[in-house]
C-alpha cells in the first residue's frame, strides 16, 4: 500500500555548495547527511516540516548512475520517492504487472529498505519504492 511522498531527490555536483544554497534560500537545514555507499552518493536529507522531504544527492563515483544522470542532463530531480508498507509486495505486484523493475529485491538505502522503478515504466520518472525501518 503507498502511503505518501517521501521526498523528492535533487542530484547535484556539489552537495556542499547546495546545501547553502537551499539554507540560504528557504532557511532548510539538513537533518541528517551520509554516504550511502549501495548508491555511490553522498546525501543529505532536508525536513520540510509537512513530512515529505528534499534529498540532495552528490555522486561519490564518477561511474555512479547518479553521475551519468549530471552528465546527461545537469543537476536537477533525479527521482520521486514513495514510502510504502511492504517494499517486497508491491514489488512483486509491480512486476505482475508487467513494470519494468530496476531492483527486483529492495537493497539498504538512507531510510530504509529501497528499490527503484524503472523511468521506461512510468512516463520517464525514476520512481523510488521507501520502506522505514
Amino acid at each position: 500500500m503507498i502511503m505518501k511522498v517521501d521526498h523528492i531527490a535533487i542530484a547535484v555536483s556539489n552537495l556542499d555548495e547546495a546545501l547553502g544554497l537551499y539554507d540560504r534560500l528557504f532557511d532548510l537545514r539538513p537533518e541528517k547527511v551520509e554516504t550511502v555507499p549501495q548508491q555511490r552518493v553522498k546525501a543529505a536529507i532536508l525536513p520540510t516540516g509537512e513530512g515529505t522531504q528534499i534529498e540532495l544527492i552528490q555522486p561519490t563515483d564518477s561511474d555512479s548512475g547518479v553521475a551519468k544522470f549530471l552528465e546527461r542532463r545537469g543537476e536537477g530531480i533525479h527521482h520521486i520517492a514513495i514510502e510504502v508498507e511492504d517494499i517486497g509486495k508491491e514489488l512483486k505486484t509491480l512486476a505482475s504487472k508487467g513494470v519494468e523493475l530496476i531492483d527486483k529485491e529492495p537493497r539498504l538505502g538512507l531510510a530504509g529498505k529501497v528499490a527503484f522503478v524503472h523511468p521506461k515504466s512510468t512516463r520517464g520518472v525514476l520512481i523510488e519504492l521507501v520502506q522505514k525501518i
